[in-house]
Formats: C-alpha cells, sequence, structure tokens
C-alpha cells in the first residue's frame, strides 16, 4: 500500500468512529464517491443547507476554480520560464506553480479528520508537469500532512471509553437482574418496573458494543452498508427510546402511587408495557421510514446525521419534561407525608425510589441540555466535552444498577437477609436491627 493510500485508510478508519454518540447537526458525513476530477478518497462533510450532495459541493469547487482558469490572462512566457497548469484534484484548486517548484495549499476544511490549519504539496517537475504516482499512473497531491493525528487519538480514545463504559454497565445491570430475579422478596410493580428498565438498558449496551466493534471500527462495513448495519443501527435507536420511555414509567408510576392511590397492578402493568416497548416501536418505525426516503440518509449504516433523527429526538425529551413534571409533584406529596402532623408518612423505600429517580431523569437528559453547548471542532474543551459525553453516556447503566438495585432498600434488606443465614457472625439479619424485632417499613407493602 502506497504512502497515500495508507494515510487515506487511517483516515477512513479512524474518522469513521467520530459518530459514535449522536448529536443533530447541519451538516452531514458522506463518501466522496462520484467525485469530479481525479478526485480523492476521505469523508466529506458539507453543508446540507447549501449543497445537496458532496458532487454537488465538488462540482462547485470544479466550476469555482476553472472559472478562474478562464477569467485569467492566458500565461505567457518567453520560452525559458516553465509553469504547471492550473489543476482540480477533486479537493483542491491549484493554481498554475512555476516548474521545478513545490505548491502548496491549505488542507480542505470540509474532509472530517483534515486539520484546515496544516498543508498540503503537490510537486511540479522541471518540465512543467504534475507529479504522477507510480502505482496509480495520476497526477497526486500529497494530503498525508492533513491527517489530525491528535484528533485521530482523541477518536480511538473516546471510542475505547464508549466500549469500557458499555462493558461495565452492562455487567453491572446483569448482575442487577440476576439479584431481581433471585429473590421472592421482590415482587411488586415497582421492580417489575426496574427489570424492564434494566433490561432495555443491558440490551442497549450489548448491542452499542456489537455497533462499535463491528460497524464503526469496520469501514468495509461503512461502505458496504448491508441490510444487518442499517437493522442494528434501527434496533439501537429503538432501545434508546424503550430506556427513556421506561424512565418515563418510573416517574409515573411514583406520581400514581402517591396521587392517585387506588389503581390495579394489572392495568398499570399493561399501561407501562405498552409505553415501555410498543409506543417506542411505532416512533421508530416512523423513522426509518421517513429516513429511507432520503437517498443521502441511507449510506454507511444510517450513522450520518439525518433531519429524520427529530422524530425520535422530541419524543425522548418530552418524556423527560413529562417525567419532571410527574417528580416534582411526587416531591410536593412526600414533603406533606413527611410532615409531623402527616398521619400516613411515605414509607422510606418509596422516598429512596423518589431520591433515585430524581437523580437519573437530569442525568438521562443532560446529554440533550449540553448539546447545544457543544464547542466547536479544534476547540481546546472539545476534548473534555467528548470524554465527558462518552462517560456520561457508557456508564448510565451503572448508574441506574447503583440507584435502583444496589442501593435499594428492599434488595439490602433480601440480600441481609439471605447472608445472613449463611455467614450469621458476619451479618445481622435485619429483623434483629429494627426496633421491636420488626423490620425497617418495605415499599413493597404500601406500593401496587
Amino acid at each position: 500500500m502506497t504512502i497515500r493510500e495508507d494515510a487515506a485508510e487511517l483516515v477512513r478508519v479512524d474518522l469513521a468512529k467520530a459518530n459514535g454518540s449522536a448529536y443533530f447537526g447541519q451538516t452531514g458525513m458522506i463518501d466522496a464517491g462520484g467525485r469530479v476530477g481525479d478526485g480523492q478518497d476521505g469523508q466529506i462533510q458539507f453543508d446540507r443547507l447549501e449543497f445537496e450532495s458532496p458532487e454537488d459541493l465538488m462540482r462547485h469547487l470544479y466550476y469555482t476554480c476553472m472559472r478562474s482558469n478562464t477569467s485569467e490572462p492566458p500565461w505567457t512566457t518567453d520560452g525559458s520560464t516553465v509553469f504547471c497548469p492550473r489543476r482540480f484534484d477533486g479537493w483542491s484548486c491549484w493554481e498554475p506553480t512555476l516548474a521545478g517548484t513545490v505548491a502548496e495549499n491549505w488542507c480542505p476544511k470540509f474532509v472530517l479528520g483534515f486539520d484546515p490549519r496544516r498543508l498540503a504539496y503537490r510537486t511540479c517537475h522541471e518540465n512543467g508537469s504534475w507529479f504522477v504516482h507510480p502505482h496509480s499512473g495520476r497526477e497526486w497531491s500529497n494530503y498525508t500532512n492533513c491527517i489530525d493525528t491528535e484528533d485521530m487519538q482523541l477518536r480511538r480514545l473516546v471510542n475505547d471509553i464508549y466500549i469500557g463504559g458499555y462493558t461495565v454497565s452492562f455487567l453491572t445491570l446483569i448482575i442487577s437482574l440476576c439479584i431481581f430475579h433471585s429473590f421472592r422478596t421482590l415482587k411488586c410493580t415497582r421492580i417489575r418496573i426496574h427489570i424492564h428498565l434494566f433490561t432495555s438498558l443491558a440490551l442497549s449496551c450489548l448491542f452499542w458494543i456489537v455497533w462499535y466493534k463491528f460497524v464503526v471500527e469496520d469501514p468495509d462495513v461503512l461502505n458496504a452498508n448491508t441490510g444487518w448495519c442499517v437493522g442494528l443501527h434501527i434496533l439501537l435507536h429503538y432501545l434508546m427510546l424503550v430506556n427513556y420511555f421506561w424512565m418515563f414509567c418510573e416517574g409515573l408510576h411514583l406520581h400514581l402511587v402517591l396521587v392517585i392511590v387506588f389503581i390495579k397492578d394489572i392495568v398499570a402493568m399493561r399501561w407501562f408495557v405498552t409505553i415501555g416497548w410498543i409506543l417506542p416501536m411505532v416512533l421508530v418505525s416512523l423513522y426509518a421510514l421517513v429516513r429511507n426516503t432520503q437517498p443521502l440518509d441511507t449510506e454507511h449504516c444510517w450513522m450520518n446525521e439525518s433531519h429524520a433523527m427529530w422524530l425520535l429526538t422530541i419524543p425522548v425529551c418530552f418524556s423527560l419534561v413529562a417525567s419532571l413534571v410527574f417528580l416534582i409533584n411526587v416531591v410536593r406529596v412526600l414533603l406533606t407525608k413527611l410532615s409531623s402532623t402527616s398521619p400516613h408518612p411515605a414509607p422510606l423505600g418509596l422516598r429512596k425510589a423518589t431520591r433515585a429517580t430524581l437523580i437519573l431523569i437530569p442525568l438521562f437528559g443532560l446529554q440533550h441540555i449540553l448539546l447545544p453547548f457543544r464547542p466547536e471542532k479544534g476547540c481546546s474543551l472539545e476534548r473534555y466535552y467528548q470524554i465527558g459525553a462518552a462517560l456520561l453516556i457508557s456508564l448510565q447503566g451503572l448508574c441506574v444498577s447503583c440507584l435502583f438495585c444496589f442501593a435499594n432498600h428492599d434488595v439490602i434488606f433480601a440480600v441481609q437477609c439471605y447472608l445472613s443465614r449463611f455467614f450469621p457472625d458476619l451479618v445481622t439479619h435485619p429483623f434483629l436491627e429494627s426496633n421491636g424485632g420488626q423490620p425497617a417499613t418495605q415499599s413493597r407493602d404500601v406500593v401496587v
């Protein structure tokens, strides 16, 4: 592989990793096929408000370059001075250059992974001809210096953080699910909602790991754009909606328990399953149908940004806002029940569940809140933003496990009871720790 081809391959591999986390902007990343002139290989990011496709951008650059050629007076020489002619190589316009010199051009800013502050080179031979690459037999511009190695290292680091974070979250979620299914005392609507939430998060973590390992890291899969990777993209966005909607169900359930109170278990769970699993399926199907009608949005395993993503973003934001409204009302009711004059104080488990949900709702929505404040590319804060976002998104499963399982009042009680049977000298039974031989109030006794 030549130096130019090797550099291009590095660009394709590392730049494909950029879109691990979703954000919504006005630019898209498209591979520049069908290019004007000799062209180059690489990932083109273009303003979709100005150009309909990468080809339109290339055509604009080409004709701009050639118009400059026709508008200038012809190059005249005295027979001893020779120039290489003006060329458009698919990325840059090279001005007529004196023979025996090396032309310089700023690296194109629309190629993802290139640093526009660096210079590309093109050699003009003594006979007035441009350098021809020995392998391709075509005129060649040297863009290897344009590769932003620091940016590539950052993308590798962020990609590794995503994989590591999702792995940790997946393991803790599996442990939590095993705990929930191991104790018969953990049988109530609230715990069943936790199980659905944990299951969706675990599946999401698992398939994100598959996405990063077998799609993002393999440019051949991205270019092939096969059905399985497109299906994986749709599945990931379905699970994303499921995660947020089950978080909504967590807040809704607390609201129903404390405000409405009288509601049948089976009726509540039917509505929760419909909201948590079926409604996201309808929304994702609509998203897939709309996106499939846009040719530019159906390339590279649908990893490029798309305006159709708003069909998913709006329901997510709505669920987060609705959850906060429910929880604010829940807190109001809890403060009333915590009053010294209240004859029916709220149980400890329910109060802790409310606190955990109040923490998780902002945590789940933080990535959307910070989206408008995303630093510009090349900004000194971009590195910290990318790393922070990767940690925040990939470790959501760990946070959910800690707040809803490992710190869960009912779980701690059940585990203590279990361990006290086998290690009585090390673990004291909760009944013996409570006043009057009674355990701490169990939320399952009052939660529908």
